[in-house]
């Protein structure tokens, strides 16, 4: 006789929550759960499945070699019940009022946001966003656990382990204030280029720190005055100093709006970033995310 009319499918959510974060509060969070409640669950899959489990250590909940072997299958089932019910639910923009989460950098929010939220408000007025900031080490995770439902921006070691669609592909150009002794000349020269003080922007959650690695790498190094973690302070600082900075060109072009900037295209040798929309292969066929990430390639493939 089959054992799954007596398993509860909710313990097996907790077993796959307890594998992942190998933490019961945390577990308990996760699921929206109380602690005693995990405990209770996990004592009635020890009873269910005859083994212990998971052993308390100072590192957390670790599986045993019987949990590790259930661990896969378990998640791959709980995977297909999940699909199975979401490719059942309908999406309907016009009255969902689902939430979205998505993760993306700075320039991202401040190049990607406005279209997008332009559109949902006129086509999909109850549909909400959550900007969440998530490091390039995590962010897998947090799409394969629906923490983020797209990444979008230049995740290019993601590639591997993610469903995503290029969007466009974007040139790198140095700036600098008009005032900049170097602005009036009509090109700049890789010379003049490696002798001024430069603004690094270097993004924890992003590729855009791979910048410095790839110029090392042709034995390029700049004299970096200043480095800091947000590309949005580029404008105001370029603004009082003689420094020059390299970013994106289109970025470039948003901060000069006002003609208060020179752009030169770059001097050195630097592959253009390539700017994709990730998703995890779960998601596939949420019908939701399914809906959004179509809107999304549509709208900054347009816009790129």
């Amino acid at each position: 006789m089959s054992a799954l009319p007596s398993v509860d499918l909710n313990l097996m959510r907790v077993f796959r929550a307890i594998c992942e974060e190998k933490n019961l509060t945390t577990v308990a969070d996760k699921l929206g759960l109380t602690q005693p409640a995990i405990s209770y669950s996990l004592s009635r899959l020890r009873e269910l499945l005859n083994d212990p489990l998971f052993i308390r250590t100072r590192q957390g909940m670790v599986p045993t070699p019987a949990a590790q072997r259930l661990a896969d299958s378990i998640s791959i089932a709980l995977d297909v019940l999940d699909e199975a019910v979401q490719n059942h639910r309908a999406f309907s923009p016009d009255d969902s009022k689902r939430v979205f989460r998505l993760t993306m950098s700075d320039i991202g929010e401040m190049t990607f946001l406005p279209p997008l939220c332009e559109y949902l408000a006129e086509h999909a007025p109850g549909v909400r966003l959550q900007v969440d900031p998530v490091s390039l080490e995590n962010l897998p995770d947090a799409l394969r656990q629906g923490q983020i439902d797209l990444a979008i921006g230049n995740f290019t070691s993601m590639n591997r382990i993610t469903q995503h669609i290029t969007l466009f592909h974007e040139p790198y150009a140095c700036m600098m204030r008009v005032q900049h002794p170097l602005a009036k000349r009509r090109s700049l020269s890789r010379k003049a280029y490696l002798s001024q003080p430069h603004l690094a922007v270097s993004p924890a959650s992003n590729a855009h720190r791979l910048l410095e690695e790839t110029l090392l790498a042709q034995g390029i190094q700049r004299y970096v005055a200043l480095q800091f973690p947000m590309f949005l302070s580029v404008p105001q600082i370029l603004r009082h100093t003689d420094m020059i900075c390299t970013i994106p060109r289109r970025i470039a072009k948003q901060f000069n709006r006002h003609d208060e900037f020179k752009i030169f295209p770059l001097p050195v040798a630097v592959p253009a970033t390539d700017v994709a929309v990730h998703w995890h292969a779960r998601y596939e066929q949420d019908a939701g995310n399914r809906w959004l990430r179509e809107r999304v390639i549509k709208l900054l493939k347009e816009n790129g």
